[in-house]
């Protein structure tokens, strides 16, 4: 059990004293660390992922229904 702990506590001094020595760089300088997962887009890729596009082209065919300039297709009775 007490060989055990020693291993464990070994075991994360090292990793914290690799980790350092990786933030320090071999020359001492600071190396900037590398993302972990690439940034998603800041805005959509398309229109058509575009919520607020798809919102405002369905308020203007409704407004152009209510106006009379496209009206909907009826079925035949």
């Amino acid at each position: 059990m007490k060989l055990l702990l020693v291993v464990i506590l070994f075991a994360a001094i090292t990793y914290l004293a690799v980790r350092w020595l990786q933030d320090r760089g071999y020359g001492g300088q600071q190396v900037p660390r590398r993302p972990s997962r690439p940034q998603p887009p800041s805005r959509p890729v398309a229109p058509d992922d575009d919520e607020t596009f798809l919102r405002d082209l369905e308020w203007r065919r409704r407004q152009q229904e209510r106006r009379g300039k496209n009206p909907p297709d009826q079925p035949d009775a």
